[in-house]
């Protein structure tokens, strides 16, 4: 029954949108309610989920989402990206330079939070985009589909880490494991899928259109670069540094205070004051008056996302996740199967893959102590199916959708598609490395 209620106010959500007419973050708030009424929670509790689920999601990425929109409007602005883009097709061409972003957020997904690349390179696919007239979700999409992989694949990041706790796996392998798995997903949702997308016309936010600069104007191609790139050395460096000095608690504190994502942003930002505004004859508060429109320009995204954040919070305060888990303990599948479809069925129904994830295994680790799977690969078949079609109540979603100004249709086609392809690969790799492993 709660599957099914479940199920309605997500179906109720999306007529809402594409039907009603109704603002997104309205029909999120709405269906937020109405699903807290269905699944029984007390009126108390549905109040103080969905303010707890917005302020949740909120807490962690509106400083990350506004500050990356201020460094993105500020690389437009300055002709960086214009720069960046002219040495990337100069070096690649044309033919190869979805290749060239794909390797490229790959790279820095490694390191990097989801929201941060997102917001990061975001800018750069759009300069790409505009300058040289490629289709938006053709060229962005394969990069973009690196980001998610390393996201729910790979340590360090925050639900993959945590898997291998629970699951006592270590990390190292993990690590391996998922880089061998990553690379042939990535391809399969990125350069090849997209390839049946072309004909899907996106108008990107015009607040990432760059004005066409003169090339004598232009930042140089090592200011531009360092700077747009600056937050990924920066969280690079801190993770290396706070590898060599693990054992020093007062280093330690230093390192963790600084590679706290919003820290790093806003050290970037500031850096970005100077290199890309006042060294190249913009005053500080011109610098300031670009800084202000970014933020004016992502507001109903943070809206959005947290509208999305209070609906996951009410599914997750009524309990249906779980009951969904412990319904599929019986299943007679392979182990690695079915953490995947655990995953898999709670994040479509929850929209989190970190939620997804980490109730995955709470249910899963018991009956993997009792088996004889490898925990390393749980922790990547767990993290695949965590990634399985994203769709309306997945902050990812809209954040793609409000970006890439698609219609939630379109939406669907091309990034609910390129989630599960990556979670189906992932499966279909997991499994490989079971009979190669044994």
């Amino acid at each position: 029954m709660s599957i099914a209620i479940v199920l309605i106010c997500i179906l109720i959500l999306i007529l809402l949108i594409t039907w009603g007419k109704l603002n997104t973050f309205l029909a999120f708030l709405l269906v937020s309610v109405m699903a807290g009424f269905l699944l029984k929670l007390p009126g108390e509790k549905i109040i103080t989920a969905v303010q707890q689920g917005m302020g949740e999601t909120l807490g962690s990425l509106v400083s990350i989402i506004c500050l990356g929109a201020m460094l993105g409007k500020l690389v437009a602005e300055s002709g960086a990206a214009q720069k960046i883009a002219t040495v990337l097709m100069n070096a690649f061409g044309v033919r190869y330079l979805q290749w060239a972003l794909m390797i490229t957020g790959f790279i820095i997904g490694i390191p990097l939070f989801y929201g941060v690349g997102f917001v990061l390179m975001v800018p750069l696919i759009f300069s790409v985009v505009y300058q040289y007239k490629l289709p938006a979700v053709y060229i962005g999409l394969p990069m973009l589909a690196a980001l998610s992989v390393t996201h729910g694949f790979l340590p360090p990041h925050p639900s993959p880490s945590a898997l291998v706790t629970q699951f006592g796996a270590s990390m190292g392998v993990t690590l391996l494991y998922g880089l061998l798995i990553a690379v042939p997903a990535i391809v399969l949702a990125g350069p090849l899928f997209t390839r049946t997308i072309k004909h899907i016309a996106a108008e990107p936010l015009a607040m990432f259109r760059p004005q066409a600069i003169e090339k004598a104007k232009l930042p140089g191609a090592a200011n531009s670069f360092i700077t747009s790139l600056l937050p990924v050395f920066l969280i690079t460096a801190t993770t290396v540094l706070n590898y060599y000095f693990h054992t020093h608690k007062s280093v330690k504190n230093v390192l963790v205070l600084l590679s706290e994502p919003g820290l790093i942003m806003l050290i970037s930002v500031l850096m970005a004051a100077y290199t890309l505004g006042i060294a190249c004859g913009r005053t500080m508060k011109a610098v300031m008056a670009i800084y202000s429109e970014a933020v004016k320009d992502v507001g109903m995204i943070l809206l959005i996302i947290a509208g999305s954040g209070a609906l996951k919070q009410v599914l997750t305060s009524s309990g249906v996740s779980r009951q969904i888990a412990s319904a599929l303990e019986s299943w007679p599948v392979h182990p690695l199967v079915l953490g995947w479809c655990m995953a898999g069925i709670i994040r479509v129904c929850v929209g989190s893959a970190t939620v997804a994830g980490l109730t995955t295994a709470g249910i899963i680790a018991p009956l993997l102590a009792k088996s004889s799977v490898d925990p390393n690969l749980m922790v990547l078949a767990v993290g695949a199916g965590s990634l399985l079609f994203s769709h309306v109540n997945d902050a990812g979603f809209w954040m793609f959708r409000e970006y890439f100004n698609l219609s939630i249709k379109d939406t669907i086609k091309t990034w609910s598609v390129m989630e599960t392809i990556v979670a189906v690969a992932g499966l279909a790799g997991v499994m490989l490395l079971s009979y190669i492993v044994g």
